[in-house]
């Protein structure tokens, strides 16, 4: 563990940051160097690695009131192996505070959670980057992401196979004890931390050599999902179950998938409506013209009116986005873009100006108007 960064430093925050503050710094960094952005460089696999690790720590807030009090050791689901450890993984951090300050009797008491209850596990974030295609049209992807499993060997037990744990003697498996002093005021009772099972309620003689007496270890893990057509940039996808195991049996928590989408060359996604910018030429906006116009579902062809203008809008129905909740979909709208030649020759430039010395007002209504207003204003 002592090889490993601080978690603060590896998102690039203060101790004190917020929760806000510290999706925000993941998201950033998660972005950076997300596997599927850097195909095969091993260096930002394991800074994804890293960040992840971090994150799923400093977003938890019982696990970082143990990190921020103990270090990477208070963390680690290894350390302790069933006795070396303060206190137990995921254990209550009124636990921790108990055990230093107690409960002074029934002042905020109130009873305590059994140990060896069920509890569910944490939930777990991981990032898939797709296309603006598949995003549009729904696709199915498998996520690799590291999480917290039972134990194969020991069941969750932390014991070694053919042993079990039995329950401590010192608070009945309660995980609790009480300790009377005296004190100006007479007897106060507080309650802690049992010290010989550490808050767990059950001891361990012969703790599992897979998972160190833990019950849990970490596994990099790989799941199928299917992203529905629709969805936007940033959105979170929730797949139940396949977060951090359980404990004591509980059930596992979730998984947060956060969509990443690709700019796309072409198309710009406005809501659910798609926008795009078609250049064509000037005899094109002159004289109208037949033209080839890219979509999601391929190519259309569109008839450009004559005396089309520079930035005049046309619209595709129904080519846009599907709508994530699968009724309809958004529109296209295509915005003309007249490029005007560069580079001319001089037999070019003649033809132009033979051109142009034909038009008249008639032809240049917008000119026309201008100098009658500029006529109007200065005279």
């Amino acid at each position: 563990m002592a090889d490993k960064r601080d978690y603060y430093e590896v998102l690039g925050v203060n101790k004190g940051a917020s929760d806000d503050e510290i999706k925000k710094a993941y998201r950033k960094s998660a972005k950076q160097y997300h596997p599927d952005l850097h195909p095969g460089d091993k260096v930002a696999e394991e800074k994804f690695k890293e960040i992840n690790e971090a994150y799923e720590v400093l977003s938890d807030s019982e696990k970082r009131a143990r990190y921020d009090q103990y270090g990477h050791a208070g963390v680690d689901p290894n350390f302790g192996a069933g006795g070396g450890s303060p206190f137990g993984q995921d254990m209550d951090i009124g636990d921790i505070f108990n055990s230093f300050f107690g409960g002074f009797g029934g002042f905020g008491g109130g009873r305590r959670q059994n140990p060896n209850a069920p509890r569910r596990g944490n939930d777990v974030e991981t990032q898939v980057v797709i296309s603006f295609e598949e995003a549009a049209k729904g696709c199915k992807k498998t996520v690799s992401y590291n999480n917290i499993i039972t134990c194969e060997d020991c069941h969750g037990t932390g014991a070694q196979k053919g042993t079990q744990a039995k329950t401590c003697s010192a608070c009945s498996g309660t995980g609790r004890v009480t300790v009377s002093q005296r004190s100006p005021f007479g007897v106060v009772q507080t309650q802690r931390a049992c010290d010989a099972c550490h808050g767990k309620g059950k001891i361990i003689d012969t703790p599992c050599k897979t998972c160190h007496g833990n019950g849990r270890l970490r596994k990099a893990k790989k799941v199928d999902i299917t992203i529905p057509a629709g969805i936007s940039d940033e959105q979170i996808l929730n797949v139940g179950g396949h977060g951090n195991s359980g404990i004591n049996g509980g059930p596992a928590g979730d998984l947060h998938v956060f969509i990443k989408i690709k700019p796309h060359e072409i198309f710009e996604r406005r809501g659910d409506d798609i926008w795009c910018e078609m250049p064509i030429t000037v005899a094109q906006a002159i004289l109208g013209s037949e033209v080839t116009v890219p979509t999601l579902d391929g190519k259309v062809s569109y008839s450009v009116h004559e005396g089309t203008q520079p930035g005049d809008v046309f619209k595709l129905k129904g080519k846009g986005i599907p709508h994530l909740n699968g009724r309809g979909r958004g529109d296209q709208y295509v915005k003309m873009n007249i490029e005007i030649p560069r580079g001319l020759s001089s037999k070019q430039k003649k033809s132009i100006q033979d051109l142009h010395s034909i038009f008249t007002d008639k032809n240049y209504s917008k000119q026309r108007f201008f100098r009658e207003k500029i006529k109007k204003l200065f005279g």
